[in-house]
Formats: C-alpha cells, structure tokens, sequence
C-alpha cells in the first residue's frame, strides 16, 4: 500500500453545511457522508455543480448521521457514476431513508409550484432529484453495528461510536494502514432528554472536529421556565404559538418536555398539534430502536398521545382556522420549507402570534431572518409582514458548545498530527481554533472549500 492518503475537503469546510470527506487511498477510496449546502444561495447553487473528483472511483460512502447536511446529496452521487455501498448504523439509515424520501417530495412540489407561478429565474425549474432517485439510493444501504471494527480492506477499517446529536448518529474512526483518522460528525451534548452521552475518542492520528458552536457557550436558561413563560403569554393573547422544528430529535424532544409541563401542572391543557410528516416517521424510529434513546415504551406512548399529529394537508388547514389559543410544531427548523411556511403565510401579520424558533439558524435561512429581527419574510416568492413576536431559545440545540466540544476531546491520548476543524462559520472557527491550541497546544488548521490535503501513513 502506498505511504499516502489524499484528503479532499468537498463540504462543510469553512461554512457549516454540506459535509463531504473523501479520502483517497491505493487500496479504496472513502466518503465519509454526503451532505446538501443549505442556507445562502451562493451555497445552495453548489450542490448543483458535479463533485470535482472522479465520483465513480468512489467506493464506499459512511454516514455519521442522518441529517439532509450529511446524506442530502446521496442522490447526485448516484447521479455522477457511484456504484458503491453507503454504510451506517441501523437507526441513521432509517433516518436517512426518511429524510431523502419527503426532501425529494418537496424539491418536486416546489419545482411544480415555481413552474405553475413563474417565480423561479430557471425555466423550467427543476427538482434537485426526484422520489426515483432518493429511492436508487436506499438501495444501496447496508446496516452496519455500533461500537464493532469492519473491515473493508487488508488495511482499512472503521468503527462508528454512538455520538448523541440525533438517534443513530456516530462519529467514525477510521484506521488506514495503522493510522487513525476521527471524524467527529455532529457531536450531541451531555444530559440530552432523550439521548445518551456522547462517547469519546481515545486515539487520533488526524482528527476531523466540527465547530459549529466553536466560539459559544450555551446560555444558563432554564427551558422549561422559560417555554412555560412563553405559553402563558400566547394563552393571555389568544393566539398562537407557532414552533418551526427539525422532524429529527428537535420536535421529539418538544413533545417530551411540554408532555412533561403539564404532568407537572406548569402548563394547562393547550391544544398541541404537531405538523411533519417527516416528524412522525421520524417517531416511528424511536420505536423501533428502543435502545439508542432513553425513553420507556410507556413514556413514549404517553407522550405521543398528549399531542395531535396532524395527518394530511386538510387538517393543517382546519387547525389554522381553530380559532383556539394553540401550538404547532410544524418543519422545518431553519424556516427553508416544509409545513411550518403555510401558518407563517396566514399568522406571521398578526401580533397575537409568537414564532419560537428553537436550534441552530444557519445564515441566509428564514429562521436567521427572523432572528436577526427582520421587518418582512418571504414565502413561496411572497412578502408577508413579520408582526408576530420572535422569540428563540438557544440552549435546545442539538450542537455540543465550545465547552463540550473541548471536552469530547479530552480522552485523546496521543498528539493528533493535525486537527482539521470543519463544519462552521468562519468566526467559530477561528475562535475555536485558539482554544483548542490554549488547551492541548495541538495544531490544528481550517481547511477550505475543495482544498486538498497529502498526508503520510
């Protein structure tokens, strides 16, 4: 085996989304996910352009987890010549599957909906891929353990360790000829509602940290007091509390924590529905691998029961016309699509309504918008009015922060040869980058878009 391996940055490299690792080496040549850019338009106009690798030389793909940023661009692969297999744990897969059937439902309807009303610049608009291809995909998945070594050649294999963040989700350690790269994935935080803590890495030759929250500490809030205060004011206004929510562990946890409220007579029996179609599969996971969450079958059967889950696309209809003080939990998360924009359309005008958004907003996305105090939003190439009260609550993010992420660094036993940091916004990179060298004094780099790396085994 030659004494090299090739690193191409294709993804998340100097901005958070689109993770894309591949790793070239004489014996195979590894992806490690294969995310969509999401947010800026600049961004997303990139996943349209062809990987600038030889696609159909790749020959397996590995999924940290089941996010749209890490398996979104699964489909355009297929497109551009791969022909491997796409390994991950059972529960990421399953995600997975979801998360590429109902985003290749969407790009379709909204192709359709910018074709019918001539709002896009492209003519005809196209969907990025259609139900046809995320399904060619699926076909290609293959199941692999937690916490097992798989060999995939003489001197290549890999382990995925249980990571938090979401159901499923890993970080990989992948040793190539007695070298250990770790690529961190997203790593979840410590003391989640539903999930385990996040295991940590032991031995890292080159070690690849996302950095997402690289420069920031969760706040001190207290959720529960705070998501209490925020019903109570929405019931004082008879109006609604309309909450834009990842379908992936973000709205599960929801449920939980307000079935949790009014067991503990901190909220009164407000109406609740929830509205993902992706959301509800994504329950249906939860029940399917009790032993990746922490939640009893009793607990989950009382907390599914507790809310509405909203069917079909009339009843959403029939709860915006409910003239009762409710919430809604309804995708997406980062306000780019999905069901939460129809009741954004009808009540973001009016000041009885308060939009709570709840996790990461990446920059030019709606929910970033919304945020930053925006005086208008647009939907499906309108303007409405933003008169409805913004409120977030920051410390439910999915993200571990800077203390976490120094921390799942700490069982490190050797001095890694380098620390590249990806997934994240220049400036929390560069934060990030600081701290790591004050606390291990390792060196650590921030690689860019399409950069390449040569690095000795």
């Amino acid at each position: 085996m030659e004494n090299f391996a090739i690193i191409n940055f294709l993804g998340a490299s100097g901005v958070v989304t689109g993770s894309k690792f591949l790793i070239e080496t004489s014996e195979q040549n590894i992806l490690i996910d294969a995310g969509m850019f999401q947010g800026l338009k600049e961004l997303r106009e990139l996943n349209w352009i062809d990987l600038p690798v030889e696609v159909e030389d790749i020959d397996v793909v590995l999924l940290t987890h089941g996010h749209l940023d890490h398996v979104g661009y699964l489909p355009r692969l297929l497109k551009q010549g791969f022909r491997g297999k796409i390994l991950g744990t059972a529960p990421t897969l399953a995600i997975a599957e979801i998360i590429l059937k109902d985003s290749a439902k969407i790009h379709e309807e909204e192709a359709e909906k910018a074709n019918e009303e001539k709002y896009s610049s492209h003519e005809p608009a196209l969907p990025f891929y259609m139900i046809q291809d995320a399904e060619a995909t699926i076909a290609r998945f293959q199941v692999e353990l937690e916490n097992t070594w798989i060999r995939l050649t003489d001197h290549i294999s890999f382990r995925f360790q249980y990571n938090g963040h979401i159901i499923g989700a890993t970080f990989i350690e992948l040793d190539i000829n007695s070298k250990r790269f770790v690529f961190s994935g997203d790593i979840g935080r410590t003391d989640d509602y539903l999930l385990n803590d996040p295991k940590k890495p032991e031995w890292a030759d080159y070690l690849f940290i996302e950095s997402t929250y690289g420069n920031k500490l969760h706040p001190e809030e207290d959720v529960e007091e705070k998501l209490t205060e925020i019903i109570h004011e929405t019931i004082q206004k008879k109006g609604n509390l309309i909450i834009p929510s990842f379908a992936v562990e973000r709205l599960q946890t929801l449920m939980y924590i307000l079935w949790q409220l009014y067991k503990k007579n901190k909220i009164p029996n407000i109406p609740i529905f929830v509205d993902s179609p992706m959301g509800n599969n994504v329950l249906s996971v939860f029940n399917r691998f009790p032993k990746w969450h922490k939640l009893s079958d009793a607990e989950y059967n009382a907390m599914c029961d507790h809310v509405n889950i909203i069917e079909s696309f009339r009843e959403t209809w029939e709860t915006i016309d409910d003239k009762r003080s409710k919430i809604v939990i309804a995708g997406s998360g980062m306000v780019t699509g999905g069901r939460v924009l129809t009741y954004l359309q009808q009540l973001i005008d009016q000041p009885s309504t308060t939009v709570l958004l709840v996790g990461y907003q990446a920059e030019g996305t709606g929910g970033r918008l919304l945020k930053e105090g925006a005086h208008e939003i647009k939907i499906y190439g309108k303007y409405f009015p933003v008169k409805a009260t913004i409120k977030s609550i920051d410390s439910l993010s999915a993200h571990a922060d800077q203390n976490d992420l120094i921390n799942w660094m700490s069982n490190i036993k050797n001095k890694p040869e380098n620390v590249f940091l990806i997934h994240g916004e220049p400036s929390a990179l560069d934060a990030f980058r600081v701290k790591i060298k004050d606390t291990y004094h390792w060196n650590v780099s921030i690689p860019k878009l399409n950069d390449v790396e040569k690095v000795t085994l």
